[in-house]
């Protein structure tokens, strides 16, 4: 399968470093130019790409960048993807940390994923913003394996999030259906699916138990 990647960074570089073992055909781009990815390239055998052409063909595409920097995307960016593209966001809205204040998100009560909606005119997926980068080269087990992590995968559209579902299990672990986008609040920072290294069965749990209200320390 054809994917794009925007960002190589802990979360990007590892997606390019598995998806590439696992024979996807993967083109990888940053905001610095595909002339710093050449290492990258070289040990994974993924195309390094400027930004405007990463989405190009692709049927994946995974945007894994700072949410401060998603309205910077050029415009068009998923003109040339291939039809019915399912794109994969993994941001975090970290607002003391990095972001700033977004007012839509503040003030709205938009969801990070939503927003991202916005700023690019394409649904996504919401999937891999709670996991550690590292656990997606350590930690992918067989299918059925008792200590196999799940993740949280929330998007509107089925056939992209059952697309996206299918490459998690490809990647190694099982996923957890977590509802619209309007619901990704359930997986966003500071909820007590955020972080989590579980199954299915906990990753429920816990996706049930989370609260609408951020917290403060994920607030502006």
């Amino acid at each position: 399968m054809k994917i794009g990647i925007i960002g190589a960074g802990n979360i990007g570089g590892n997606l390019t470093r598995r998806l590439t073992a696992l024979g996807h055909d993967v083109s990888v781009a940053n905001s610095r130019g595909p002339h710093t990815l050449t290492a990258l390239a070289e040990e994974t055998g993924a195309t390094p790409v400027s930004v405007g052409e990463a989405a190009r063909g692709a049927e994946v595409v995974v945007i894994t960048i700072p949410v401060k920097a998603v309205p910077d995307l050029p415009s068009g960016l998923l003109d040339g993807a291939a039809e019915g593209v399912a794109v994969i966001d993994t941001g975090n809205y970290y607002p003391q940390q990095r972001d700033g204040r977004i007012a839509a998100i503040e003030d709205e009560g938009l969801t990070e994923s939503r927003w991202t909606e916005r700023q690019i005119d394409h649904p996504v997926i919401k999937a891999f913003n709670g996991t550690y980068a590292q656990d997606i080269l350590e930690r992918p087990r067989p299918a059925g394996a008792a200590d196999r992590m799940a993740l949280p995968v929330a998007g509107d559209d089925e056939s992209a999030k059952a697309k996206v579902r299918d490459l998690i299990d490809e990647l190694g672990f099982d996923t957890v259906d977590a509802g619209g986008v309007d619901d990704s609040w359930r997986q966003q920072p500071g909820t007590p699916v955020y972080g989590l290294r579980a199954g299915v069965e906990e990753v429920t749990k816990a996706l049930e138990q989370a609260s609408p209200g951020r917290s403060a320390e994920f607030r502006a």
